[in-house]
């Protein structure tokens, strides 16, 4: 099963990447299975899955055929800018085919639930594939644990505004961290404390500090594919984090939206090491199938369930929507498009990589080593001055995004960088928008 995926991911990829253009012949099925190393079956089965999903065709006695695909007038991206600023999944990679079949499948099964009020948990049938479909991350709850949101966005606002059980009343966020939660605590004058976050993770010593005032209802962090560094917490550090939540009676808010865009085989969320006692898991469906879907589902520790329904009284996420990404993850379509998304991220990543080996200089600028998800960040001398240097970017057609709006209004030791994103540029723009920054940060006045 797993060779079949990866075989249909793989001629899937090279038909949008243009290595099988419109109109071309594929390879035999007996050469197709002679280069994959697998069965002529194997072969058949996935010619006919693509041919399903009308992304090739058959000629009898001829062979298989990509189809021509004509320009889509709803695309109104420019095509000569090169985007590294867009928050947004690739559109070229959405699944439209798979989902419209998951949409009527939904409609057949659970024609008489999807147009009531529904539960302001969540379709039931959902959560309980949501337990098996999270165990995968090491996440292992119980259906009762899991509320289905308008995406991550309302569960963090929920928590944001509710009381919690520690009596405590301060948020503590990373520096920088996620742009639109930062303005949403500012503008509900919600007690919020910053704590640095570098390249090179957190400062475990002052985090304890922090835990310890007696001050902190929670800590809200990214454990991977950080938004806007784009780094990873380390094995010590989401230990750590589990632990001291625990021994100081802190809530940890783990916003893992990312969860299914790596390729680490190792990873296990700060959920795995607290087994649901103070560490609150939230998860994004947006970056993986369609931001329009507002799905998000977050999981809850015991002593949080009564406040947090109170909060959300009201069922206010598409049953239809619930639904469909049920059929879609008990079809296998979620896993199959998981490895797709996220092999094409990890490619235009190691793309990235490259050009920065090729042309970035020493002390010139410094980027982290990252391998998956979609951020990074370039970070440069305190005397750069950053709104002219996009400024110069923009006039070259390139499009990035300053680091000011991720940190807290009033955080003084702020670092400089340009977050970028390849959610979606080519291996070609890649190349060619590294250059131009590295050459326009070569530019750079040094007036701060």
């Amino acid at each position: 099963m797993k060779k079949y995926f990866l075989i249909l991911s793989d001629i899937e990829k090279k038909i949008r990447e243009g290595l099988y253009t419109s109109g071309q012949k594929l390879p035999s099925v007996r050469i197709a299975a002679e280069t994959y190393g697998c069965s002529i079956s194997t072969i058949t089965r996935a010619y006919a899955e693509l041919e399903k999903r009308h992304a090739i065709y058959s000629v009898p006695q001829s062979g298989f055929y990509v189809v021509v695909k004509p320009g889509d007038w709803r695309d109104k991206r420019d095509g000569r800018m090169i985007n590294f600023a867009t928050v947004l999944p690739d559109i070229d990679a959405f699944p439209y085919l798979d989902f419209q079949h998951c949409l009527n499948k939904a409609i057949d099964i659970y024609k008489y639930d999807l147009f009531t009020y529904g539960d302001p948990q969540g379709l039931e049938s959902f959560r309980h594939t949501l337990v098996s479909h999270l165990a995968n991350d090491q996440v292992f709850a119980k259906t009762e644990r899991i509320y289905i949101t308008s995406g991550a966005q309302q569960a963090l606002e929920i928590l944001a505004k509710m009381p919690f059980p520690n009596g405590k009343t301060a948020v503590l966020i990373e520096q920088p961290s996620y742009d639109r939660y930062l303005r949403f605590l500012e503008r509900e004058a919600i007690p919020v404390y910053g704590i640095a976050r570098t390249a090179e993770g957190l400062d475990l010593g002052e985090l304890e500090e922090r835990f310890g005032s007696g001050e902190i209802k929670f800590f809200y962090t990214m454990s991977r594919y950080h938004n806007p560094l784009g780094t990873t917490c380390s094995l010590e550090e989401r230990k750590a984090i589990a632990r001291l939540a625990r021994k100081y009676d802190v809530y940890v808010l783990e916003d893992d939206y990312m969860a299914d865009l790596g390729t680490e085989r190792q990873f296990d969320p700060i959920y795995a090491y607290d087994g649901g006692s103070h560490v609150i898991y939230v998860k994004s469906f947006s970056k993986i199938i369609f931001p329009g879907l507002r799905l998000g589902a977050i999981v809850l520790p015991e002593r949080l369930l009564k406040t947090f329904h109170a909060y959300k009284i009201y069922p206010d996420s598409s049953l239809l929507s619930q639904a469909a990404l049920e059929v879609y993850i008990k079809n296998g379509m979620y896993e199959r498009h998981k490895h797709t998304i996220g092999s094409l991220y990890t490619s235009r990543m190691r793309a990235l990589t490259e050009s920065v080996e090729r042309y970035n200089e020493p002390g010139l600028m410094e980027v982290p080593d990252i391998h998956s998800g979609i951020y990074t960040h370039f970070k440069v001398k305190p005397t750069v001055n950053i709104e002219r240097l996009i400024k110069r970017l923009v006039e070259r057609k390139i499009s990035v995004v300053s680091s000011k709006d991720f940190y807290l209004s009033n955080h003084l030791e702020r670092e400089k960088f340009l977050r970028i994103s390849i959610s979606q540029t080519q291996p070609e723009q890649i190349d060619q928008g590294v250059k131009a920054i590295v050459e326009e940060v070569r530019r750079a006045d040094g007036v701060g």
